[in-house]
């Protein structure tokens, strides 16, 4: 028996996951920011793209400090969204259609505006102040340790009714959660029980590896405040124990899907937190590839990746399907750039390129997280002024770099291709005005090249990049080989071709893919020239054979099917 033929099966190991930015998908009430209601609209897109199941990033209550990530009410949905009724509605209308619902939950903060935290603050006595972390300043007045937060100076914000500080990793309002108090972690597991109950399907965990701090909130030595922050303020010692804690309370009640967002976890780790034997996440999705193209410890700083070392991460990370767990896939989300203007050719070459990235991220052994947009090849936005972006961090992290010695005129080149609001611009649909996300201008303006790329235009193209996505994503869905097969990595070493085979059984595809503006020839040998039917190409016509050479073009991209290599 293969590998392969020892994985289990589940659901949310075959689904394909189609995530939503609510804010950026459609308006429907004509107030410039996405809704529910413009969700149910577009559902039947969604359904006909062959995606099963929907992420929607938050829906809760929040005064939106951070884009929802700071909530104030789990159970309510925020008011720019609709109502609960909206909700409802749409969990109706998904199952309708076959499709599954998973929420993101943020397990480490909630907004200084919840209910919880407006109690903490009252008095030191009060039965909610244990829910955060709450220090005295060190006898200088500055804040108990050095950490610096994600979103601000300091990860510590000053409380003068009490003459204490309170722990913020991200934004100082968005104070920590304090897991190590029982009446926290039973408070999230009946709100999941909650949802659950409302009908959704799963858990996308945001930040889950903070829940767990190291207990004496030491200082940090300068070289780790850089570039490894995210060891010391969070993978605690009791974080395993608080994951499979809340596995045994309420994830192990239902046939639900937990995705951790793993930032900081190490593929070596991987098993502890996925292993089926440990009983504590379904998958975590890693970041190790999303740092290729950044100077280390410089989220603003971009450089060019090296395919290689995407390939090596890709590598190391499938080991851990090996060890009785499951990976998540994702090329691209609402905290990173456009995929296509990150890892392609988002000008002459964007529609092969887009395609390439497409069939890399379906051909993997994992689940395939899509980021909306993507589908049809949306890019990066050319803006040149600080006023355009909205995110907390672009802000926070402006200041910083000219605080460091920076030129702000940099810093907004650098934006183009770091800015998490490339990714959060609103949905392109047709050629009206908003590029028909909204009647009115949008929260965040709308990409000008909408005109170009949109939903409208591509499905009149048969040979679109939307048009690949569909064909690609039913090859997928019945072809279990490229879910659970082998995966094997033919020429690690190759600067610009990535070759690689699935393989269960008999069956075997291999997926040939040219990330280069130029064509080459690649010699496979006598195995791999075994494998001449092309399933889908990128091309109008698939790559070129001669004896045991193929010649591949620029940006290329071939699944090939074949009995054996």
């Amino acid at each position: 028996m293969t590998n392969s033929e020892k994985i289990s099966e589940a659901w949310w190991k075959e689904t394909i996951v189609y995530q939503i930015y609510p804010r950026s998908f459609q308006d429907s009430n004509g107030d410039g920011i996405g809704d529910l209601r413009g969700i149910i609209n577009r559902l039947d897109y969604i359904s006909d793209l062959g995606v099963e199941t929907l992420w929607l990033n938050p829906i809760f209550a929040s005064p939106n400090d951070d884009n929802g990530y700071d909530i104030s009410d789990y159970r309510k949905i925020m008011d720019e969204f609709g109502s609960m009724a909206d909700f409802e509605e749409l969990v109706e209308q998904c199952k309708n259609r076959n499709l599954r619902i998973i929420l993101d939950l943020v397990l480490n903060h909630s907004s200084d505006e919840h209910y919880w935290f407006k109690e903490a603050q009252k008095s030191p006595e009060s039965p909610y102040r244990d829910y955060y972390y709450w220090r005295k300043p060190n006898p200088d007045g500055t804040p108990p340790n050095n950490w610096v937060s994600y979103f601000a100076p300091s990860t510590w914000a000053y409380d003068e009714n009490s003459n204490e500080y309170y722990l913020h990793i991200f934004s100082p309002k968005q104070p920590d959660l304090n897991w190590e108090n029982p009446k926290v972690r039973q408070e999230i597991y009946d709100i999941i029980h909650y949802w659950m109950e409302k009908g959704v399907d799963g858990f996308r965990l945001d930040a889950f590896i903070l829940i767990s701090k190291h207990p004496d909130l030491l200082d940090i030595d300068e070289e780790s405040l850089k570039h490894e922050a995210s060891r010391f303020f969070g993978n605690g010692p009791r974080l395993h124990e608080f994951l499979h804690e809340m596995n045994r309370e309420v994830i192990s009640k239902y046939d639900m899907m937990t995705v951790g967002e793993g930032a900081g976890i190490t593929a070596e780790e991987a098993s502890l937190f996925v292993g089926e034997n440990r009983k504590e996440l379904h998958m975590i999705y890693h970041f190790d590839h999303m740092s290729l193209d950044r100077e280390s410890g410089q989220f603003f700083k971009p450089k060019k990746f090296d395919l290689r070392d995407f390939k090596k991460i890709i590598s190391d990370w499938d080991k851990c399907v090996l060890e009785g767990g499951w990976n998540a896939v994702f090329l691209g989300n609402h905290d990173f750039p456009r995929m296509l203007s990150r890892f392609g050719n988002d000008g002459i070459y964007r529609k092969e390129s887009a395609k390439l990235l497409g069939m890399l991220l379906l051909t993997q052994r994992g689940t395939p997280f899509m980021f909306s947009g993507d589908e049809i090849g949306m890019t990066n936005v050319p803006w040149e002024t600080l006023d355009k972006y909205r995110d907390i961090h672009v802000f926070d992290g402006y200041e910083k770099y000219i605080k460091g010695g920076g030129e702000g005129k940099e810093f907004l080149q650098n934006l183009k291709h770091t800015a998490r609001d490339n990714a959060r611009t609103p949905m392109q649909w047709d050629l009206s005005e908003y590029a028909g996300f909204s009647i009115n201008e949008p929260w965040i303006d709308v990409n000008p090249n909408f005109e170009k790329i949109n939903v409208e235009e591509s499905l009149k193209d048969p040979h679109s990049i939307l048009n690949f996505y569909k064909t690609l994503i039913n090859i997928r869905k019945n072809n279990p080989s490229l879910i659970y097969g082998e995966y094997d990595d033919l020429f690690p070493d190759h600067p610009t071709l990535f070759v690689y085979a699935r393989s269960r059984k008999e069956e075997v595809y291999l997926i040939i893919l040219n990330f280069d503006d130029k064509g080459r020839h690649i010699n496979l040998g006598p195995r791999i020239a075994k494998a001449k039917k092309c399933i889908l190409s990128n091309y109008e016509n698939p790559p070129i054979l001669l004896e045991e050479k193929w010649w591949v073009r620029p940006w290329e991209a071939g699944l090939f099917y074949s009995t054996s290599l």
